[in-house]
């Protein structure tokens, strides 16, 4: 594939390049066989202040923007690498960086950026409301200096290789709420601590080596100074938070979308048959010119997206166009260079169907295509609520 022209963040591209060609694909490899954790890649970006980038400099982070973010983990994704290992530590924190005390910036920010805790996990998704977040029914009951926390959560990830968690918890029944995204709350849950009084991790087997896992809370303490900002504005502070994860993940998939069609169109320059390259057939050529050209699109996007986040702008609708945009075209991507591959893309040693498998995540979650069309017919069209 033709090289893209240098920009302004080259400099970021070509150390985190410099770092991933450390870990080649026979390491990832090893660990999706193992259904591993990817240890030694993510102490690499830790030690290398990678995952820090965006906490503020007098925390010991980089003080970068979003669009640098991106930047770090597209090019984690098109280096045959998976940033959903350790994105959360990107990202995680943001909730405790604008909503946060002083004091629990102080004491977690450094420590954070220094790698010497993890955040990695965000406890929000619950079995029985899905993505209807306003009905969740984990609730957090204030006795003295503590909260009690009582109910189940599914689709956590990280929490085995990750410190700390943001927990989404109701502090006042739907009931007693005047709107429905009123009386939730946010806390920091101490994982080993919580593990061994009155958490349970049930971990989750899946398509994909992600390590994720169904969470159950029985009479849960927690100190009350763990509550991040005012008590039942929880929602409200998870969705900046939510932003920043559907631009980094678009990202994600287009450093995935890129490393595919670098794979396929290499491989059917090379791949002679019936006298001449594959690659010189108009139906080989086509479907990966245009999942290129979709990629492309949905990289312009995802700046657009950061540009605004990054500006304190709203961004709702962008971040959920390049989320959808992305995924869609990596997924396109994906399929090209399997088809192309043959045999080939389904044999392990070629890496085309571990990436395959990872980028397909992405129609799914964190949020589905289906419900970023609603938000957009909703938001931006001014159709009809449809849910």
């Amino acid at each position: 594939m033709k090289k893209n022209t240098p920009d302004q963040y080259q400099e970021i591209r070509d150390a985190v390049r410099a770092l991933c060609a450390e870990f080649p694909d026979e390491y990832h490899r090893k660990i999706d066989h193992e259904r591993g954790y990817p240890e030694a890649f993510v102490d690499a970006l830790t030690k290398a202040g990678w995952l820090a980038a965006m906490i503020p400099v007098e925390y010991g982070g980089s003080g970068l923007g979003l669009t640098e973010a991106s930047v770090i983990m597209e090019e984690i994704n098109r280096s045959g690498a998976n940033a959903g290992a350790c994105h959360g530590q990107m990202y995680n924190m943001g909730t405790l960086l604008k909503h946060g005390s002083k004091a629990q910036k102080d004491l977690y920010l450094p420590k954070i950026a220094s790698g010497e805790w993890r955040l990695q996990s965000m406890g929000v998704t619950e079995p029985s409301t899905g993505t209807d977040t306003t009905k969740i029914k984990t609730t957090a009951v204030k006795k003295g200096d503590r909260y009690v926390i009582n109910g189940q959560k599914v689709w956590i990830s990280r929490v085995q290789h990750s410190d700390w968690m943001i927990l989404l918890a109701r502090t006042t029944p739907l009931a007693e709420v005047k709107k429905k995204s009123e009386g939730m709350s946010i806390f920091m849950v101490d994982l080993r601590l919580a593990e061994k009084t009155g958490m349970t991790v049930r971990p989750i087997a899946n398509m994909v080596n992600h390590e994720t896992n169904e969470l159950f809370f029985e009479n849960l303490e927690i100190p009350a100074e763990n509550l991040i900002g005012v008590e039942g504005q929880g929602f409200k502070y998870i969705l900046d938070g939510l932003n920043a994860e559907r631009a980094l993940i678009a990202a994600e998939c287009i450093g995935d979308g890129y490393w595919f069609i670098d794979r396929v169109t290499k491989y059917v320059s090379e791949r002679v048959v019936f006298g001449r390259p594959i690659g010189q057939n108009q139906g080989v050529q086509f479907p990966i010119a245009e999942a290129f050209i979709e990629i492309e699109a949905a990289n312009l996007m995802r700046y657009k997206a950061c540009a605004l986040f990054d500006a304190n702008q709203p961004c709702g609708a962008e971040a959920n166009m390049a989320k959808l945009l992305a995924a869609k075209s990596s997924w396109e991507a994906g399929n090209a260079c399997l088809q192309f591959h043959g045999g080939f893309g389904f044999a392990t040693e070629y890496d085309i169907e571990r990436k395959f498998r990872e980028t397909r995540l992405y129609q799914v979650a964190p949020i589905s295509t289906n419900l970023i069309l609603s938000y957009i017919a909703e938001h931006e069209l001014g159709l009809p609520r449809s849910f």
